[in-house]
């Protein structure tokens, strides 16, 4: 494979060279010799396999990546990558056969690949039915994390299309993925919420003013996901979005899940009283919506337990992240006020919780990001008695909180330095700093939490701080008294950035709105 330095070329001009169009064909030059038919003979658009969502990168992990695609037809999934934009000596793959069983999405795994280094990718279906038709190639790109002290910086925000406020093209579809896409982070993080399953999309919504936001509609979307197909139907929809396939194809994906996967605030084990739903197993629903994450995002399937989510990448000696799943394993949500541990107070689960606590011991890097899916301090209710997140109102750890505890506990025991958390749920942007000295529980080392969201969806807040861990919110975006659930529009769509600077460790950190103004920034010092 080549492995010299590519010719000087950004990610964004390799993609605009390449035509990649809002239904994903790229142009006939990027045709490589090993793509085209026999000579005279042209093949009708309509014979080829198609691929109308683009590509995606992801999990992106020391010298390997995952590359994903879906196609309309029992067709073979072929990756071709190079270092080189125009795929000199190109490094090829023949993967497997997307298969009505996966909705006809495929991946590939790429490996031993040089780090610190700028990838292209082109992906090709073969069809299945004869092996002369291949569909266009689409492209995309990716960075493999360095193995020396270089700069980093990454993105992360959460939220995706909910509260009934869809791809409204007049508006311009969902424009804050352009925004981030155009700043070229090395990944991002998305933390949760992908999609909206549970939130039907209208075709239109009266706004305040009067004016009408118009959306893009499906059948999928047109009413709450209850079938496999339905789930699916719920990320190809946000794949209709022009803004998106273009963020995709160019920024890795690092993903992790939260309610809105599945249904508002569920848990294991609940039974639903809505009647918007003829399924009312949470766990029925939940293992449906988890199987269309799992096929329609760049996950890498482990298959020792192909439906976990938590997991763990590194990205060179400065960062280690580590994705957290506080869905799958936590008890029913509740007053939350335990006084003792038990089955009752889950919410990571034991064995994750076993897991995070080995990965951060044996962590070498500088920094040490937990992706959460929902913030620690701040209060997330699931109606007037119980609560969603570990936060329960202010005084002593108590419920889930206790397990929250005894992680700080140990991260203080351990001494294990610069851990930091990122978080989006809340649908606005807050900054908070957790001080032992302002605190109920005090056995901890302070750190900072970070949330920004929505990237396309309705905007709410402020919530209510519990003081047990000593939050002090240094930032908020959402005033007090601010209207609820206020569409894209409005432009209180939030996202983050995290900077790493490779010589002196420090990490910045900025909350920016969705027109990529930065609303606040902090330098947080490496502790040696």
């Amino acid at each position: 494979m080549e492995t010299k330095p590519p010719n000087q070329i950004s990610r964004r001009k390799f993609l605009l060279s390449s035509a990649l169009t809002g239904g994903g064909i790229i142009a006939s030059n990027l045709f490589s010799k090993s793509f085209a038919q026999a000579p005279g003979i042209v093949t009708s658009e309509k014979m080829r396999p198609q691929i109308p969502y683009g590509v995606a990168s992801g999990d992106i992990n020391g010298n390997s990546a995952v590359i994903w695609s879906k196609t309309d037809r029992p067709a073979r999934i072929i990756v071709e990558y190079s270092t080189s934009e125009t795929f000199r000596n190109p490094q090829r793959i023949v993967g497997s056969a997307a298969l009505e069983t996966t909705d006809y999405t495929a991946r590939v795994y790429l490996s031993d690949l040089p780090t610190g280094q700028q990838f292209f990718y082109r992906v090709t279906f073969q069809d299945l039915a004869d092996r002369n038709i291949k569909s266009i190639p689409v492209t995309g790109s990716f960075r493999t994390p360095p193995s020396a002290d270089k700069d980093i910086f990454f993105a992360w925000s959460g939220c995706s299309g909910g509260q009934g406020w869809g791809i409204n093209p007049d508006w311009g579809g969902m424009k804050i993925y352009e925004t981030i896409r155009k700043l070229e982070p090395d990944f991002f993080i998305h933390c949760g919420d992908n999609a909206y399953p549970d939130n039907p999309i209208l075709s239109e919504v009266k706004l305040e003013d009067g004016s009408i936001w118009k959306n893009i509609t499906t059948p999928e979307k047109s009413k709450v996901a209850e079938t496999l197909a339905e789930f699916r139907g719920n990320y190809i929809y946000n794949l209709l979005d022009q803004n998106l396939r273009r963020f995709n194809a160019e920024v890795p994906l690092l993903v992790q899940w939260d309610d809105h996967e599945v249904t508002n605030n569920w848990y294991p084990g609940e039974i639903l009283d809505d009647n918007r739903y003829t399924v009312k197993s949470c766990d029925l629903l939940a293992a449906r919506g988890k199987r269309a994450l799992l096929e329609y995002m760049p996950f890498r399937w482990d298959a020792n337990d192909p439906e976990r989510i938590y997991r763990a990448f590194n990205y060179g000696p400065n960062l280690d992240i580590f994705m957290l799943d506080e869905r799958s394993y936590r008890a029913p949500n509740s007053a939350n006020r335990q006084p003792v541990v038990s089955a009752e107070t889950e919410f990571l689960g034991s064995a994750q919780v076993r897991w995070l606590k080995s990965q951060l011991l044996a962590s070498k890097a500088t920094w040490k990001v937990i992706a959460s899916d929902m913030p620690i301090g701040i209060i997330v209710r699931d109606g007037d008695k119980a609560f969603e997140n570990f936060a329960n109102g202010d005084g002593s750890a108590l419920g889930r909180e206790l397990e929250l505890a005894d992680l700080l506990r140990f991260i203080q025991q351990n001494n294990i330095k610069n851990v930091v958390w990122l978080t989006s749920d809340l649908h606005y942007a807050v900054a908070t700093y957790y001080d032992p000295n302002k605190a109920q529980f005090t056995d901890f080392k302070p750190f900072w939490e970070f949330a920004a969201g929505p990237l396309h969806g309705g905007s709410f807040g402020p919530q209510a701080i519990d003081n047990t861990f000593g939050p002090q919110v240094k930032f908020q975006s959402a005033p007090v008294g601010m209207k609820q659930n206020l569409p894209p529009a409005a432009g209180m769509q939030f996202f983050g950035t995290v900077k790493i600077d490779a010589a002196t460790k420090l990490m910045t950190v900025a909350l920016l709105d969705l027109k990529g103004k930065t609303v606040y920034s902090v330098e947080v010092q490496p502790e040696v």
